[in-house]
């Protein structure tokens, strides 16, 4: 990485990635697309489709590809308004947007507490969808904790990613101005910070009445998501073209299976008990290994190194898979098969435009179809229909956002 100044400067040296950082990428939009599809079915309770969603084969999850691509998308967004407008201009842009998120937040949880309480107080179900949630806390005690919801120092677990994005968010004025100074010394800030946070250095509170802290550690996060900046601002160089980095890349998949999800250690230990032991063995390892350093290998509240590695193992065949600048991910030829992948293009690509929308509404909506299925049962066909139902239900709301971001009431009638 070069030095960079006077301070005011925050465009990448090369002037085509200046250009780069600027222009939308297809392969940002069509991944947290279909991130977003995994975020609703990962969030339907007793869902047997979280069965076949990445986390069950390896370290890293959809938030990985939520995060990462949130880091470019904020490069694309924010970085040029540091690079054109100075660091105040772009400090107040990021303000405004940590602003939008923070009461994304806010209006999540009470309008998920709001359809938990309803169920609650006029249905007659075996269960309490309050406490379901772990929500109990605030209804026993809502003013000490009405406070802790606008302070962010009561987070329930269902609601912690949006606070996490928004904390990573705030701190990008930081990080333009230290690549102001120096790149290096940037990457260095984001490295030290994550380690602290794996230490057990930097935390978060997330409720009053315990130790627990945030489960998604924003100090820790913000490696990845600045890791995506980083590529998308030019200061990281795009990785190389290689069949022997592909190749290590799907080794490293293959071979981490076992040890990152339950769901292949549980296949291999039916089919061959020694790999199982083996497995086995690795993974005591780690919990003695975390026990003893306070720093764990595959750690998702602080972001582990091993969900790193691994989801950049993921993201490099992603970017092989999508071609140069994206070209597979382009509506291209005629015939029906042509058509067909350029309509698939066309809704999750614009789901991961309006992924803050997507996101906040999939959340609420994952509780309400779980409670369908709560009545219903959870035959084969019932989850299947209801999953189903809940992707067009977001591929609606994404395509609905988006015709209103055009403010089409301000065009001349005609």
């Amino acid at each position: 990485m070069a030095s960079i100044s006077p301070l005011s400067e925050y465009a990448p040296v090369d002037g085509a990635r200046v250009v780069a950082a600027t222009t939308r990428d297809p392969r940002l939009d069509f991944y947290r697309g279909i991130a977003m599809f995994i975020i609703l079915i990962a969030h339907i309770p007793n869902n047997s489709w979280t069965g076949w969603i990445p986390a069950r084969f390896g370290y890293s999850d959809a938030t990985e590809i939520f995060v990462f691509c949130s880091g470019m998308a904020s490069a694309i967004a924010f970085g040029g308004s540091f690079a054109s407008k100075g660091w105040w201009i772009g400090t107040a842009r990021v303000a405004y947007r940590v602003w939008q998120v923070y009461w994304a937040h806010i209006c999540l949880f009470f309008f998920v507490l709001m359809t938990m309480a309803a169920l609650d107080t006029y249905g007659n179900f075996d269960k309490l969808y309050i406490n379901s949630l772990n929500l109990q806390h605030f209804t026993k005690d809502p003013m000490a904790q009405l406070v802790g919801i606008f302070t962010l120092t009561y987070v329930p677990n269902y609601f912690d990613i949006l606070p996490m994005y928004l904390v990573v968010l705030a701190m990008m004025p930081l990080f333009m101005a230290l690549s102001g100074l120096n790149l290096w010394l940037a990457g260095a800030a984001s490295v030290t910070i994550w380690l602290a946070a794996n230490v057990g250095g930097l935390a978060l509170p997330a409720e009053p009445w315990s130790d627990r802290e945030w489960f998604f550690n924003p100090f820790g996060w913000q490696l990845l998501f600045f890791t995506g900046f980083g590529f998308m601002r030019g200061w990281i160089p795009a990785p190389p073209t290689s069949r022997a980095l592909m190749w290590m890349c799907i080794a490293f998949l293959l071979l981490s299976a076992p040890f990152g999800s339950w769901k292949v250690f549980q296949w291999l230990n039916a089919a061959n008990g020694d790999i199982g032991d083996i497995a086995r063995q690795v993974w005591e390892m780690d919990r003695i290994f975390s026990d003893q350093s306070g720093f764990s290998l595959r750690d998702k509240s602080d972001f582990g190194i091993l969900r790193y590695a691994h989801f950049l193992a993921l993201a490099y065949l992603a970017w092989m898979v999508a071609g140069k600048d994206g070209v597979r991910l382009k509506a291209t030829g005629t015939g029906t098969g042509a058509q067909i992948w350029t309509v698939v293009l066309k809704i999750v690509t614009k789901v991961g435009q309006q992924s803050l929308a997507v996101f906040v509404f999939s959340m609420a909506l994952a509780r309400l179809i779980g409670f369908a299925l709560d009545q219903i049962g959870r035959s084969a066909a019932s989850v299947a229909a209801l999953n189903l139902l809940g992707i067009a239900l977001i591929i609606g709301v994404a395509f609905l956002v988006g015709w209103f971001k055009t403010q089409p009431w301000r065009s001349k009638r005609t």
